[in-house]
């Protein structure tokens, strides 16, 4: 599934393909993907429209133009990709924008689960990706402890849940934990200040590094690389890792380095 670091990426391909570009067409090739906005709008509402720097918020991107912005979510599936438009379109290309310049912005995905949306005002925006925590790549130590202070959830639900801290999906939410060797069920008004010293900086260097790739990196060193072994082992200590549900999600720990009475 997408998430911040993914996100990030696309706003780079957006940013790259279309900022300052001027669409001379927008193309619908499945409207399953596009909420409270018919195909006929987008395309009568964007024609001639130029896009200006998009924004990232979690794990949405926000494309203004000069005139409406453009709302995405990726969903599990979904990806930005560019090229020319004289290239056929990918097998699950479901909306297409031709620019300008010869090139073609295209939001493709297989599963649909979210898509794209029009928004006229900045409380549309806020309306549409809903109560959304700040992004998880600006938080700082000080604001961690203000977004964990008085909850009794455990810590890996809490990091994932979007109100609280936006961007951290499953992947992100097990790789930090494991950098930080902190067990994902661990109650957040257990962790010690320690805890949340090695939970930060693990957020942050997980993140950077993660953002620097386009995705969290299947590296052997890291948890993720780890995770479609058959009979995975800890990259760290070599003990064998544990899988169960957390939040109903499939989390993958250490129990040797992610000791849950710590």
């Amino acid at each position: 599934m997408p998430e911040l670091p993914d996100v990030e990426g696309f706003r780079r391909t957006l940013a790259s393909c279309a900022q300052g570009r001027r669409v001379e067409r927008a193309e619908v090739a499945d409207p399953g993907v596009l909420h409270g906005v018919t195909a006929q709008r987008l395309k009568r509402d964007l024609k001639g429209r130029r896009f200006a720097a998009p924004r990232r918020h979690g794990k949405w991107l926000i494309a203004p133009t000069d005139g409406p912005t453009v709302v995405l979510h990726f969903g599990m599936t979904g990806r930005l990709v560019c090229g020319a438009d004289s290239e056929p379109a990918g097998r699950f290309q479901r909306v297409a924008f031709d620019l300008d310049d010869g090139r073609r912005l295209g939001y493709e995905d297989q599963r649909k689960l979210k898509g794209i949306w029009l928004a006229a005002t900045d409380d549309d925006i806020d309306r549409i990706i809903g109560d959304q925590g700040p992004d998880a790549l600006s938080l700082s130590r000080a604001e961690l402890d203000r977004l964990l202070a008085g909850r009794r959830g455990r810590v890996k639900a809490t990091l994932t849940d979007q109100a609280v801290i936006a961007g951290l999906g499953n992947l992100l939410g097990d790789e930090i934990l494991w950098h930080a060797r902190i067990h994902p069920r661990r109650p957040v008004n257990a962790l010690t200040d320690g805890e949340r010293d090695r939970l930060h900086t693990a957020l942050r260097e997980v993140l950077r590094a993660s953002v620097r790739a386009g995705r969290v990196p299947d590296d052997p060193d890291w948890l993720t690389g780890r995770r479609d072994d058959p009979d995975p082992h800890c990259p760290r200590c070599g003990n064998p890792l544990r899988r169960g549900r957390i939040s109903g999600r499939t989390s993958l720990w250490c129990p040797h380095c992610q000791r849950e009475d710590a």
